[in-house]
C-alpha cells in the first residue's frame, strides 16, 4: 500500500480521507480495520477514528466484524449509482411536499443560514482542509431541513434507510483532499444547486425544485465527469 499521508485530527478530515481511501481501493473489499492500526497510519489519535468508522458504518461502506472492529463492505457500481437515484427521488418528493406547503419563518431562516455559510466558505476563491467540515455540516443541515420540512415519517424513514447504502447519504460527497483546486468547482456548483433549490422552494415551484433536487444528488458523480473535474 502506499503511504498515508496524515489529515488534520478533527473528526470530519478523518470521515472524509478514510472515505477517499476506501473508494480508492487503499482498503479492499473485506479488509479488517481497527481503531488503533488505522490511527497509526494517519498519525491521529483513536477518538476521530472511532467517530470515523461510526459515520462510514452507517454510510454502508464498512459492517462491523466483530466485538469491536470493522470490516470494508464490499459494493458494485450498480449499487452505488441505485442508492443515489433513490435518494433524489425521495428528497425530490420531499422538497416538492415543502413546496406545496410553504417555508415556515424558522425553515426559511435555516435554508437562508446553510445559502450564507456556504457563501462565506467559497468566497475566498479556493477550498482550505479545514473547510472540508463546514461544507459537511451545513450540506446536512441544508438537506435536513427539507427532509424534515414535510413532516412525514414515511420519507424520513425511507431516506434513512437508503442512508445506510454506500454513498447515499447526502453528507457522504467525496471530497479529495489532495485535488482541493478542483474540489472547489465541484462545491461550486453544489452551492448554486443549493440556491436554485432555496429559490424555487420560496416561490412555491413544487415541480421545478422536485426535479431541482433529483438533479443535486448526482453531483458527486456525474458534474465531475461533465466539467472534467
Amino acid at each position: 500500500m502506499d503511504p498515508i499521508e496524515a489529515p488534520p485530527a478533527d473528526s470530519a478530515s478523518v470521515v472524509a480521507t478514510l472515505r477517499q481511501l476506501l473508494i480508492g481501493g487503499h482498503y479492499p473489499a473485506g479488509t479488517r480495520l481497527a481503531e488503533i492500526p488505522v490511527a497509526e497510519a494517519l498519525g491521529v489519535s483513536r477518538t476521530p477514528v472511532r467517530l470515523a468508522f461510526r459515520t462510514l458504518e452507517q454510510e454502508g461502506l464498512l459492517q462491523k466484524a466483530g466485538k469491536r472492529g470493522f470490516e470494508v463492505r464490499s459494493f458494485s457500481e450498480a449499487d452505488v449509482l441505485c442508492a443515489v437515484e433513490v435518494r433524489g427521488v425521495l428528497e425530490g418528493l420531499a422538497a416538492r411536499r415543502l413546496a406545496e406547503r410553504g417555508l415556515t419563518a424558522a425553515q426559511r431562516q435555516t435554508l437562508q443560514a446553510c445559502i450564507d455559510e456556504g457563501n462565506q466558505l467559497l468566497a475566498s476563491g479556493h477550498l482550505l482542509e479545514d473547510g472540508i467540515g463546514t461544507w459537511s455540516g451545513l450540506n446536512a443541515r441544508f438537506h435536513q431541513t427539507i427532509v424534515d420540512g414535510t413532516s412525514s415519517r414515511v420519507i424520513a424513514d425511507a431516506i434513512a434507510r437508503n442512508n445506510h447504502l454506500p454513498f447515499a447519504s447526502a453528507d457522504s460527497i467525496v471530497i479529495d483532499r489532495h485535488a482541493l483546486d478542483r474540489e472547489f468547482r465541484k462545491l461550486q456548483l453544489a452551492q448554486m444547486q443549493h440556491v436554485l433549490v432555496f429559490d424555487a422552494l420560496q416561490g412555491g415551484e413544487a415541480a421545478r425544485v422536485e426535479a431541482l433536487m433529483r438533479e443535486h444528488a448526482w453531483i458527486g458523480f456525474r458534474y465531475g465527469k461533465l466539467f472534467g473535474l
